[in-house]
């Protein structure tokens, strides 16, 4: 016959058992796998110059921004490029919208940016590049991304000759 301290213990067990399995799917589980789907984009005819800089930049981006794992886009992965989920999206040869002449631009690891603040995202786009670019980072999304896209931009990416009428 088991002594009623063995008893005791086989009857914790499986009540202990489940309890820990409670909190710890309560916590969240195991952390799911980052999404590897296409990232929706759109691929604009570019005259030959610029889609030679873009198909530059994109091939000096790194696979891994800031621990964030590159994905593949939709429509022109010679042009555009995300990363992690939400993804952060850069456009290369997209060209943005009029910039206010009262704009407030940030230059960051030299290249110039105006930021426009939307409802869930942050839209920068690059004001000294000769080829336009833009990067969509989601409101979720935390840290200084755009800061670490410029080496790449910087390296393969142009400045302009002559600031526009708005410029840093």
């Amino acid at each position: 016959m088991a002594s009623p301290s063995r008893i005791a213990t086989l009857a914790a067990l499986p009540v202990a058992l489940l309890a820990g399995l409670g909190v710890f799917w309560a916590l969240g589980g195991f952390p799911s796998a980052p999404s590897t789907s296409a990232v929706p984009a759109t691929a604009g005819q570019l005259d030959q110059d610029t889609a030679a800089v873009c198909r530059a930049l994109v091939a000096r981006l790194p696979e891994s921004l800031g621990g964030l794992d590159r994905r593949p886009v939709t429509a022109g992965g010679e042009q555009n490029a995300a990363f992690g989920d939400p993804p952060i999206v850069l456009s290369c040869g997209v060209a943005g919208g009029p910039i206010p002449q009262n704009a407030q631009l940030l230059t960051l690891s030299n290249v110039c940016w105006y930021p426009e603040e939307r409802s869930a995202e942050t839209v920068w786009q690059s004001v000294d590049r000769k080829v336009p670019l833009r990067v969509v980072v989601p409101k979720d999304a935390e840290g200084s991304w755009v800061v670490n896209l410029s080496p790449p931009i910087v390296a393969t990416v142009p400045e302009t000759a002559t600031p526009g009428p708005v410029h840093c």
